[in-house]
């Protein structure tokens, strides 16, 4: 078999870097061995101090991002975009995962604490990541293409419930924390939101299920010195992936996904494609797979 193809870096800048992702097929993927597959779906080193690396995909055309400024970083207009400026028709949803940080988004600054979401619609020119007074955030960035424009918003943690799910019996038990999603932000197709388990549960979807109609990205994070092994593949035929700290697993709409960590943790979903409905999903039984 030949060599599989891996990520394309097409700037490679003192503070930016931007790379193009063009993830395999089913059949290719069920041939890969365990370092074509991590070329292929894991994004590693996303956060650098001083930096921002972004990621874009052919899932949905799905953007993925790590901004870490130490003083100022503005968002570029990538030419793969083929736009004047980068929300000119997308959307993008920033979670801080750091220190208090500001994002400069259009004539009005935003301060974000950890765990906090913006939500900057369509059209937005100027869009400048800050670390104020020697804060270092870790500003994750998500966008989606996008064809009208829903007003920017900022969501904090403390305004965030979540849903409780899962049972200590099948150590799943977890809670969903919905940031840009109907009836919260409006978005054009752009869901994002984080769960996170309690201590004691490992798995963070089970049974697993996919939904041929919507593609998803995940971040884990808060792991610690923990593992997580992510799930992939088709029902009959899974991979894994084994995922740290700050890492990233694309997930094609054909590719089945759970995970099973450590320890407890945290990770952070991005979704886009033909709806927002998150329960819209087709479940795999656990005796199906091979």
């Amino acid at each position: 078999m030949g060599q599989v193809p891996g990520p394309r870096i097409l700037v490679h800048m003192d503070t930016e870097s931007f790379r193009v992702m063009e993830t395999p097929g089913a059949g290719e993927t069920a041939r890969m061995t365990t370092a074509e597959l991590r070329r292929n779906f894991l994004v590693a080193d996303l956060f650098e101090p001083g930096r921002m690396n972004l990621v874009y995909t052919d899932l949905d055309r799905l953007l993925v991002g790590g901004i870490c400024p130490e003083s100022e970083i503005p968002l570029p207009a990538p030419r793969e975009l083929g736009t004047r400026f980068f929300t000119e028709r997308r959307e993008v949803g920033i979670m801080n995962l750091g220190e208090p940080g500001t994002v400069l988004a259009g004539r009005k600054r935003y301060t974000l604490e950890h765990l906090d979401c913006l939500y900057i619609g369509m059209g937005e020119a100027e869009v400048v990541f800050e670390a104020p007074s020697g804060t270092r955030p870790a500003f994750y960035l998500a966008s989606a293409p996008a064809h009208r424009a829903y007003p920017t918003r900022l969501l904090s943690r403390n305004q965030v419930q979540g849903n409780a799910m899962g049972d200590a019996p099948h150590a799943n038990r977890r809670r969903i924390h919905k940031y840009i999603a109907p009836g919260i932000i409006e978005s054009c197709q752009l869901v994002m939101g984080f769960t996170e388990l309690e201590e004691g549960s490992v798995w963070n979807t089970m049974p697993p299920h996919t939904h041929g109609r919507r593609s998803e990205i995940y971040l884990y994070f808060d792991l610690g010195d923990g593992l997580v092994f992510h799930f992939m593949g088709t029902p009959d035929n899974t991979r894994h992936l084994v995922m740290r700290e700050r890492e990233v697993a694309l997930s094609p709409s054909w590719s089945l996904h759970t995970g099973a960590g450590t320890k407890n943790y945290r990770f952070l979903w991005v979704m886009a494609g033909e709806n927002q409905e998150f329960a819209d999903i087709d479940p795999v039984a656990p005796g199906a797979l091979a």
